[in-house]
């Protein structure tokens, strides 16, 4: 069983490629939704949530853990995979895949939360990668709020991210990098009112990862069953009416 934890509904659009690239297997998804957005936490109070809920999938039985969470990844995955030995697979915003197809030697407009822009393993990424002069970075997140409040096209968020873009010349860019889970909801919208950009994720990335190394682990479903199951949770919480949940991923399937 693979478990799913985001600090809310962001990382369904990750479960979303999840199941379809392992449709045998079995999830778990925890939705922190006490606690959510993370980008007006702390540190540690992020590290201590995240820790919480990877501890309570893997002894809910997940022999692996992905975090769909990029301000997760940026703040804990670090001390998570010292302290634990089973594996613990996590997203990172993605600028490699822009860079690989930047041919047009465009400038690279990333997109996150505050935490993940300044944190020291994004900030690495850019160095190891050797972009950092292509890369400008834009927080934006207003759109964990909009997306948790399930408002993805209205006026409000277009004149918000008008107000945000304006400050950059769109024309000389190819790739807009949604360096947040919750960011891919608004995929359609960007593309839609914001040409030239072109919408790039993690979660297929993520998702071959995951695949990869529930082989390697030997973790992988030995069978397929008919109707593999996905248990919701929030904030440690058994939803017994996982309706929101559902909805989410259906919009998914119209949208991406």
């Amino acid at each position: 069983m693979i478990g799913v934890f985001d600090s809310g509904i962001g990382g369904l659009t990750l479960l979303f490629e999840l199941q379809k690239a392992m449709p045998n297997e079995e999830f778990m998804y925890y939705a922190d939704t006490d606690n959510v957005p993370y980008s007006y936490k702390t540190p540690n109070q992020i590290k201590t949530f995240v820790e919480d809920a990877v501890l309570f999938l893997h002894q809910q039985g997940c022999g692996l853990v992905v975090l769909a969470c990029n301000t997760a990844t940026n703040v804990a995955i670090a001390y998570l995979r010292e302290q634990y030995t089973f594996p613990i697979v996590a997203i990172q915003p993605a600028v490699k895949l822009a860079a690989d197809h930047n041919h047009d030697h465009k400038r690279i407009l990333s997109c996150a939360t505050p935490i993940t822009l300044s944190s020291v393993r994004y900030q690495q990424l850019l160095d190891k990668l050797g972009v950092r002069t292509m890369v400008d970075n834009l927080p934006l997140p207003k759109l964990v709020e909009f997306a948790e409040n399930e408002n993805f096209d209205s006026a409000e968020v277009l004149a918000y991210l008008k107000t945000e873009f304006s400050h950059f010349a769109l024309e000389n860019y190819q790739f807009i990098v949604l360096g947040c889970t919750h960011f891919t909801f608004f995929e359609a919208l960007i593309e839609t009112n914001f040409p030239p950009l072109k919408t790039l994720d993690g979660n297929a990335g993520t998702a071959k990862r995951v695949a990869y190394i529930l082989e390697e682990e030997h973790l992988a479903a030995p069978t397929a069953t008919a109707n593999p199951s996905v248990t919701f949770y929030e904030s440690g919480r058994l939803v017994q009416n996982p309706a929101r949940f559902l909805r989410f991923l259906e919009r998914l399937k119209v949208d991406i």
